[in-house]
C-alpha cells in the first residue's frame, strides 16, 4: 500500500510541475511588404542644354536713338528706318544680343542673313548703333563695330553714302578694312587684313559663304570692287 501512495504523489507533482510552465508568446514574423518606407528623393537628368535659337525682332526706331546719325537734311526721314534687334556670336564664342538700324524695305534680307550667320556661329566683334561712338565712322571702325545706317558722304565722295539710306552695312571692320588702291588702310589695328584671301575670325574672303548669302539677297560686296576695296561693306544694289 506504501508503494502505491508514493506512486499517486509522484505522478501529481509532475502534473503540477508542468502545469506552472508559462510559454513565452513568439512575436509574428514582420513582413516587409507592410514596413513603411522612406521615400528616397529622386532627383531629375539635366535635359541638355544648347545655345539659345536665333531671335530677332524689328521695330520703329524714335529720332532719340539717333542723336548723331539722324539730322534733319538727310536723304531718308528717320520715320522710313527701323531698328533690328537679332542675335549674334561673338568673338568669345557665345551668343549675344546687337542692333542695326537699317531702311525699312530691307529688314528681311538683314533678318535672312544674319540667321545664316547665327546658325554658322560666324563670329562678329560686337554690333552697335553707331550713335555710341556719336555718329563717328573712325571710330566705330577702330572698335570693330559692325554698324548700318549713319547719315554720312561716301568716302572720298560729296554724295551720299547707302549707309545714308539705311541700305548698307560694314561688318567686323578691323578684319575686313578699307583698303585704296595702294594697298594702304587708315586703321593701324588692320593692317595684317589687308590683303585677300586671309584667314582670321570673322574675316570675309571672295567667294565665301557670307559674300554668297548677302549675294542670295541682293546685296553686293565692296570686296569686288575695282581699285579701292571695301571688304567691310555690303550694301543693297551695290555701291
Amino acid at each position: 500500500m506504501a508503494f502505491v501512495v508514493l506512486a499517486s504523489v509522484s505522478c501529481g507533482a509532475q502534473e503540477q510541475a508542468a502545469s506552472s510552465t508559462t510559454a513565452v508568446p513568439v512575436p509574428p514574423a514582420s513582413d516587409p511588404a507592410s514596413e513603411t518606407q522612406t521615400p528616397v528623393a529622386v532627383t531629375p537628368e539635366p535635359e541638355p542644354t544648347g545655345p539659345p535659337p536665333f531671335s530677332s525682332q524689328v521695330s520703329r526706331v524714335t529720332r532719340d536713338r539717333l542723336p548723331h546719325s539722324w539730322q534733319p537734311g538727310c536723304p531718308v526721314s528717320y520715320r522710313d528706318l527701323r531698328l533690328v534687334t537679332l542675335s549674334y556670336w561673338g568673338f568669345d564664342g557665345k551668343p549675344h544680343t546687337g542692333e542695326l538700324v537699317v531702311r525699312k524695305t530691307v529688314t528681311d534680307d538683314i533678318v535672312t542673313v544674319f540667321e545664316k550667320l547665327y546658325d554658322w556661329r560666324w563670329p562678329i566683334r560686337q554690333m552697335k548703333l553707331v550713335d555710341a561712338y556719336k555718329a563717328d565712322d573712325y571710330d566705330s571702325i577702330d572698335a570693330d563695330n559692325t554698324s548700318a545706317f549713319n547719315c554720312r558722304r561716301a568716302t572720298g565722295s560729296s554724295n551720299w553714302s547707302n549707309h545714308a539710306y539705311g541700305e548698307a552695312i560694314d561688318i567686323n571692320p578691323r578684319e575686313n578694312p578699307y583698303v585704296t588702291a595702294s594697298g594702304s588702310t587708315a586703321h593701324q589695328n588692320a593692317k595684317k587684313f589687308t590683303k585677300r584671301p586671309t584667314k582670321g575670325k570673322g574675316v570675309i574672303n571672295p567667294g565665301d559663304k557670307v559674300v554668297k548669302a548677302f549675294a542670295r539677297v541682293g546685296w553686293e560686296w565692296g570686296g569686288y570692287w575695282s581699285g579701292t576695296k571695301d571688304y567691310q561693306h555690303f550694301s543693297k544694289g551695290g555701291g
